[in-house]
């Protein structure tokens, strides 16, 4: 495919303002529609964008066809309704985290992506953040040995967030911390140690007790190669936003925040030419790898999604990547409430 793709987005709210300014500045995109119910929020999305064309209702946009591309940044209780639309009007979809709320919606968005042939693409963002990328990297190539233990946190202050016209806590669907930002912590273990299989989870509400949804939710998994992990979800925590993660290994450990401009790393020895000249042992010692701070990549996540429209490229994080994010994300739901270990069911 040649030219400039045609991107249309639904959703003028911040994050889907965030995708139309990286779409802005590739030279292979160009942006050509923008969706959203809101008329004074599109409005003024329109005009910050260039007086792009706008609608309020996404059937519209996409009838268009110079839209190769569609990216879908609506509540996510949405996300299956217009990824279907989308793909079934012969679009490509780039559709934000998590997923959907629910396997059911997950499997439909799945069997529409393979019935198409369009491309779909679950916006797993920790994927593209700079430290998560070399921790993966290091991990791989063996730099701390074999991972036993893995742990990540979403630690996110929601309380004065509860999303426009109150969608973080619709009591329809609803939206469970750590399916709606927990995925972050989930997807990040899954894509470094593999699918879990086991979840044993715990939670309460201590602090949003306003809320329809337990705020602090800690979820014990079981990961292949006999792997333990564990992802803390807060998001009524007092603190700074941060997805700090550990991750521990026979030979040394790796500790990575997507808001820390380095990765600090343990070792059990280090090689020649590491060597530091000091009494005190190896494994005591912190060596910080910087990194720089991008925890919402999005010109890179664009800029791939793009490359696999036009080359045909599969796509890493495709509809069964965020299907299995959710699934244990819903395990973990279930763990809670009754109270027990959970077996997780992918689709």
């Amino acid at each position: 495919m040649m030219g400039k793709l045609g991107f249309g987005v639904i959703s003028a709210s911040n994050m889907g303002k965030a995708h139309m300014e990286t779409i802005k500045t590739l030279d292979s995109a160009q942006l050509r529609g923008i969706c959203d119910i809101d008329k004074e929020r599109l409005n003024s999305a329109a005009k910050e964008f260039g007086g792009v064309a706008t609608y309020t209702d996404y059937r519209e946009i996409l009838q268009r066809d110079d839209i190769d591309a569609i990216i879908v940044a609506t509540p996510d209780q949405l996300h299956a309704e217009h990824t279907i639309g989308s793909l079934e009007a012969g679009k490509h979809v780039l559709c934000e985290k998590p997923m959907a709320l629910t396997l059911e919606d997950c499997k439909a968005m799945v069997d529409s992506a393979e019935k198409t042939g369009n491309k779909l693409m679950i916006g797993q963002i920790c994927r593209y953040a700079p430290g998560f990328m070399i921790t993966k990297r290091l991990i791989d190539e063996g730099e701390i040995g074999e991972l036993f233990f893995v742990e990540s946190e979403y630690a996110h202050d929601y309380s004065r967030i509860p999303g426009v016209g109150g969608w973080r806590i619709e009591p329809v669907k609803l939206r469970h911390p750590i399916i709606g930002g927990g995925c972050h912590a989930v997807d990040l273990l899954r894509w470094i140690a593999g699918d879990p299989f086991e979840v044993t989870a715990y939670a309460n509400r201590k602090v949003l007790r306003q809320w329809p949804v337990d705020d602090c939710t800690v979820a014990i998994m079981r990961f292949p190669n006999d792997v333990i992990g564990k992802v803390f979800t807060s998001v009524g925590c007092k603190r700074a936003y941060t997805m700090r993660s550990v991750f521990y290994g026979d030979k040394g450990t790796i500790i990575a925040d997507n808001h820390s401009p380095f990765i600090t790393i343990y070792k059990d020895q280090y090689k020649q030419g590491e060597q530091l000249f000091t009494r005190v042992p190896d494994q005591k010692i912190s060596m910080n790898y910087p990194v720089s701070i991008n925890s919402h990549n999005i010109v890179a996540e664009i800029g791939e999604f793009i490359d696999i429209i036009k080359q045909d490229l599969p796509v890493l994080t495709d509809g069964r990547q965020g299907a299995a994010t959710v699934a244990v994300c819903l395990a973990a739901v279930e763990s809670a409430a009754k109270g027990k270990s959970v077996k997780v069911k992918y689709i």
